[in-house]
């Protein structure tokens, strides 16, 4: 198993999340491994949208070529999900809702431009920070290997993935406005994530003990 807080250390989030997240959340890992191949899709998705919203030789260099490797990635990352899913013998739950996601969403500046653009792109950045954050706790809590080779083999795509979101958005606004952004949204995030509810999701909350 991974050595614990190697490289949430290094992640910006405000608020770590506890062993007993994983703990609890892998009590029902077929549950928790539907919920992710919703993610990974809608993650795929969300990266292919950013070709449209800022297309073709307008795009800054490495642009194109950086989202379409996001959405190649998650795409992989579903395909090893459900691969996965059906080795556990579980199935995919017809319905998926994710709170957190539309939450962090309610902060884009929406109809502003390029304000709008880098907040899109921000909050993509908090997501996979997160998930990565998430996978690195569960590649230390899961006792099945299946799953924690699986969630570490994760880790390094997610920082990857966060990482690249900031750099973008600092081709849509100053470096400057962009750090003192991210900075305000990473507090927001650390807010909305303690207030997610308990559940088998991978951005579920945690019951206080």
């Amino acid at each position: 198993m991974m050595k614990k807080d190697t490289m949430t250390n290094t992640l910006p989030l405000r608020i770590k999340t506890p062993a007993l997240w994983a703990e609890a959340v892998l009590e029902n890992p077929n549950a928790l491994l539907s919920d992710q191949v919703y993610l990974e899709k809608k993650a795929a998705n969300n990266a292919l949208e950013f070709l449209n919203l800022w297309p073709g030789p307008q795009a800054p260099v490495h642009w194109l070529s950086s989202v379409a490797s996001i959405a190649r990635d998650e795409t992989q990352h579903m395909q090893m999900v459900l691969k996965l899913l059906e080795k556990k013998g579980g199935r995919l739950e017809p319905v998926h809702k994710n709170p957190y996601a539309n939450d962090l969403r309610t902060l884009i500046r929406k109809g502003k431009g390029q304000q709008d653009l880098a907040d899109r792109l921000l909050v993509s950045a908090l997501i996979e920070a997160r998930s990565c954050e998430r996978f690195i706790r569960l590649s230390e809590s899961a006792a099945d290997m299946d799953l924690a080779r699986f969630y570490k083999s994760l880790v390094s795509s997610e920082n990857g993935h966060y990482k690249m979101f900031v750099e973008m958005a600092k081709k849509v606004l100053k470096p400057k406005e962009v750090e003192v952004r991210w900075d305000k949204l990473l507090d927001e995030e650390a807010a909305i994530i303690e207030k997610q509810p308990v559940g088998f999701k991978i951005h579920s909350g945690w019951r206080a003990v």
